[in-house]
Formats: C-alpha cells, sequence, structure tokens
C-alpha cells in the first residue's frame, strides 16, 4: 500500500490524539448545556472551560470568546455596519478588506456591495499600509466610522500582515479592525490586546481541532448586531444550541496550540530544505511571498505554465496531499486571487502549489516530496515541451 505524506496543514491538521480522547468522553454528556439541572451543568461546564482555553490563546477574556459554526462564519457574524458598545448603537459607514484575504471575508459580510472597498498589497503579499492611510483619509466620516477587515497571516502564501501596525492607522481614524487568525493560531503569538484589533475568528480544524467548530473573539464590550437570532445562548450573541463535544475538542487544540508555537525554529528548518530541494529540482521555479515575514510552516511555489491543479493530482498519485493554494473553494482550482492581488501574471496566478507543514512534520516527509518533485517536474515539462 502506498504511504501518505499529508503535505496540508493549511487546509485542515489531522485530528490531535487528545482532542479525540476528549471528544469520544464529551460524547457521553447527553444534556442539553442550557439546562440548569446536574447533566445540563456538567455539559455547560465543558464550554465554558474550552472558553477560557481558547481566551487565553489569543489574550482574550472568556467572556468574549462566541463559539460559531467555523471562521466563515465568525466574519459574516462580525462583518456589519451594526455594531453595539454596551447599550450605544453604531453604524460603520464602510468596509474595507485587504486584496488578499480568505473568500469569506472577500464577501464583504453583511455590508452591501457598494460599501466595501479593496486595500492592495505589495509585490510581496504584505498589505500596502500607505494606500489604507490614503484610503481612510478619503473616507467619509459622515457616513459612519470605517471598518476594516485584514488577516494576520495569509493562508495561501503565509505571508504575514503588520495587523498591529494597521490597526493604528485605523484607530486613528476612528475605525473598527476585524482581523482573520485562523491560520495564525498556534504558528504565531497572537494577543489581541497588542494587536489592537476589535475581532478576531479563529477556526479549530487549522489547529487539529475538529471541523465545524470556530469563535469569534471580541476585544472588549464593542459586538456585532447578532447572524443568529432566537434562542439566549452565548449570552444572547449566537443563538442555537451549542456543539458541545466540537467545542471541548477546539478547546483541547487551542491549549495545544500555543505549545506549538514553540516550535516554528524546527518548522522553519523544515522549510528551508523544502525550498532548497524545490530550487533544485526546477530553478525556474518561484518561491511566492518569500521577501517577507512568512508563518514557517508554509510554501507556496509556482513553475511559470505548469498547471498547478496537474501538479496537485500528480503529487496525489505519488502519496503526496498539497494543494493549489486556498482548498476552501469547494475543490475548485483556478487562478489565486491572491497572486493576481500581488500582480503576478497568468503563467504564475494559475500555478501556484502550497505546501503546508503539520506541527508532527519530519524530514521524512520533506525527502519524499523532493523524490515526487523530481519525477513529476521532469514528466510535466517534457509534457509541456512536447
Amino acid at each position: 500500500m502506498l504511504k501518505r505524506f499529508y503535505l496540508d496543514a493549511n487546509a485542515g491538521s489531522p485530528l490531535l490524539p487528545e482532542v479525540r480522547e476528549a471528544m469520544v468522553a464529551a460524547l457521553g454528556e447527553a444534556a442539553n448545556a442550557s439546562s440548569i439541572h446536574a447533566e445540563g451543568r456538567r455539559a455547560r461546564a465543558l464550554i465554558e472551560d474550552a472558553r477560557t482555553a481558547v481566551a487565553q490563546s489569543v489574550g482574550a477574556k472568556p467572556e468574549n470568546v462566541i463559539f460559531t459554526s467555523g471562521a466563515t462564519e465568525a466574519a459574516a457574524f462580525a462583518l456589519t455596519p451594526n455594531l453595539m458598545s454596551g447599550r450605544d448603537r453604531i453604524r460603520a459607514g464602510k468596509l474595507y478588506v485587504g486584496a488578499t484575504e480568505h473568500p469569506c471575508v472577500l464577501a464583504g459580510g453583511r455590508f452591501p456591495v457598494s460599501s466595501v472597498s479593496t486595500i492592495p498589497v505589495t509585490r510581496s503579499g504584505v498589505i500596502d499600509l500607505a494606500a489604507l492611510e490614503t484610503l481612510l483619509q478619503q473616507h467619509a466620516a459622515v457616513d459612519g466610522p470605517p471598518f476594516v477587515a485584514l488577516m494576520l497571516a495569509n493562508n495561501e502564501t503565509g505571508v504575514i500582515h503588520p495587523v498591529e501596525a494597521a490597526a493604528k492607522i485605523v484607530k486613528a481614524h476612528g475605525g473598527f479592525v476585524f482581523c482573520d487568525a485562523v491560520q495564525a493560531l498556534g504558528r504565531v503569538s497572537i494577543d489581541i490586546r497588542k494587536l489592537g484589533v476589535d475581532f478576531l475568528a479563529l477556526s479549530a480544524h487549522k489547529i487539529g481541532g475538529p471541523q465545524g467548530v470556530g469563535a469569534l473573539v471580541l476585544a472588549d464590550d464593542l459586538s456585532p448586531e447578532p447572524l443568529h437570532k432566537g434562542g439566549g445562548q452565548e449570552r444572547r450573541r449566537r443563538a442555537g444550541t451549542e456543539n458541545v463535544t466540537a467545542i471541548v475538542g477546539f478547546g483541547v487544540a487551542a491549549r495545544q496550540a500555543v505549545h506549538h508555537v514553540f516550535d516554528i525554529g524546527r518548522l522553519a528548518t523544515l522549510r528551508a530544505e523544502l525550498e532548497r530541494q524545490i530550487l533544485a529540482v526546477s530553478p525556474e521555479a518561484k518561491i511566492i511571498g518569500s521577501e517577507a515575514e512568512r508563518l514557517a510552516n508554509t510554501t507556496l511555489f509556482a513553475v511559470p505554465g505548469l498547471s498547478a491543479e496537474t501538479a496537485v493530482i500528480a503529487f496525489d498519485l505519488e502519496g503526496i496531499a498539497v494543494s493549489a493554494g486556498s482548498a476552501c473553494s469547494s475543490g475548485k482550482v483556478g487562478a489565486s486571487h491572491v497572486l493576481e492581488a500581488m500582480g503576478e501574471p497568468a503563467s504564475i496566478s494559475r500555478s501556484g502549489i502550497r505546501v503546508s507543514l503539520t506541527d508532527a512534520a519530519t524530514a521524512a516527509d520533506i525527502e519524499a516530496f523532493a523524490s515526487a518533485w523530481r519525477g513529476i517536474h521532469a514528466r510535466l515539462t517534457q509534457s509541456k515541451a512536447a
């Protein structure tokens, strides 16, 4: 049987053993966490323990963690012009989103299309702070404060954005900041107050937790208008019976994520060897975003004119799981909007192959990839020449 090597952690990290164990135990708690009897209180205690763990992973208060079905829901929840601060209602005037944001953020949440503008990035994929300043200077304050959405780390390139610096610019203009920290959790240290953002989106399955659970984390009492209305769950911020089992898994994964941050040096060494091997086999390849600070586990590379879809299938046949950019578009492979935003030509934007290492990655994973790439590159380049 062909041995498999999983190098697609940015799409989803394998479930951690300790997460699985905690979830299996939680399955025995059948009660609704909103019930006041002993069984309900036990389920509630499990949720609150997980809430504390998620809060601690990003330096937030437990009461400011709102569990959701994932980061896509968290983004849709947060990105609304209708906000509350205590009893005061606030109407944001316009939403500004980074050009390389995840599609769930580029969709603009609950802002009308006419009220959404794009912030460009530099050729290295980093948000253009000067352009952000210019956009906010031109913002019509009479329409309401600006709202800016900027991810901490890009899911395709691994490029880390200067969110703290961007947030200072936004705050100087009286605005609000939403940050997609999905890929960053467990890979860089996160402190919501140090970042200076108002909202953070997180997802469990990127850090070895289960799929289908995430969180919107608030910095203080500023809160978006609820997306789901009905019952009083999540302090009346998100109606619906909580998924106790998945939330428990998220909490365990969040605790582990804090420890994984200290392993980034080892992953950076593995990535350096990976990229050395890529360039040794294919000197014409381009490592995307290599001029910028990146997540230690992420490499996006492209060979001009080579079909990313064909290469990913070839890797799969060799037992290597990688992806063509983001894996969040129902399996579709086309030109990467991230690479297009970085000014890359079609020969590159349709050729990006993402390799993202799990926390358990070893030198054997790198060698397996390099061995497969030697054969794949030879076959595909010969085919293209023919």
